[in-house]
């Protein structure tokens, strides 16, 4: 098996390389109507910020949403649009930046993650709901295994939505992006929602696009069975727009977490 091929998702997706330059310009479209608050330190370095947009009047509670770009690309100036519907529904959004391989390894970021739902929860009371694309869907799902967030972050969170999640970082190894991941046996083991079980109580919900890549179904699959929760698989989208829900106040997955 071609394992580069298998994990490649903008080969196979028309018109990929224009998404990147459409999302950053509806996020930066959408954080100035809303009046952010940008570049909030949640740690020590350049990347270590969030972003926190607020609805009018009090907050529901907190929404979370964490980027992805298999741990090596993008940061939070690309996904501001993404917190439109939670906006909308009254919820307060913090999106994290951290920082990319190969500076720092899979387990840093997830701590970096950690510190910056941290850092958001005390900025905003109630409920916390997390969701995060692709390898953002990993780390949302490590945010609810034993040791990672303190208890009394932990406690307040009702939802999570890994969205075409890499829960199982295994076959990650045997791709040539592991020159930068640095994946080891030891790391996968450890750092694999599949082989952590989630804090019970929280609703999770793994959402894929059905015109995925079949590991990405794969993944979900895995994720959905190894925890016993729920999986959506969205007809007709694939791994760039599965997460334009989020943009829609009135979407069924926007009713699901917010309402």
């Amino acid at each position: 098996m071609d394992w580069d091929d298998a994990y490649s998702n903008g080969a196979y997706i028309a018109g990929a390389d224009g998404f990147p330059p459409r999302w950053a310009k509806e996020a930066a479209a959408f954080r100035t109507s809303a009046g952010a608050q940008e570049d909030v330190a949640y740690g020590a370095g350049a990347r270590q910020k969030l972003d926190l947009i607020t609805p009018k009047g009090a907050a529901k509670g907190l929404f979370v949403f964490v980027h992805g770009g298999y741990w090596m690309a993008f940061d939070k100036s690309y996904w501001s649009h993404l917190a439109r519907a939670a906006v909308a529904q009254g919820w307060a959004v913090a999106i994290p930046s951290y920082d990319l391989a190969p500076e720092v390894r899979i387990s840093d970021i997830t701590g970096q993650i950690a510190e910056a739902v941290t850092k958001a929860s005390a900025m905003v009371e109630g409920p916390i709901v997390l969701a995060g694309h692709s390898a953002g869907g990993h780390l949302v799902a490590r945010m609810i295994c034993a040791g990672v967030l303190r208890e009394e972050v932990a406690q307040r969170i009702t939802r999570v939505m890994p969205i075409s999640p890499v829960a199982d970082l295994r076959p990650l190894m045997r791709t040539a992006m592991n020159e930068k991941l640095h994946l080891d046996a030891a790391e996968c083991e450890a750092e694999s929602p599949v082989w952590q079980r989630p804090r019970a109580g929280v609703a999770v919900t793994v959402l894929v696009g059905a015109q995925e890549r079949p590991v990405f179904l794969d993944q979900a699959r895995w994720l959905s069975e190894a925890w016993g929760c729920d999986r959506i698989v969205a007809g007709g989208k694939h791994h760039f727009d599965v997460i334009d829900t989020f943009a829609d106040a009135q979407s069924d997955v926007a009713r699901m977490l917010f309402a």
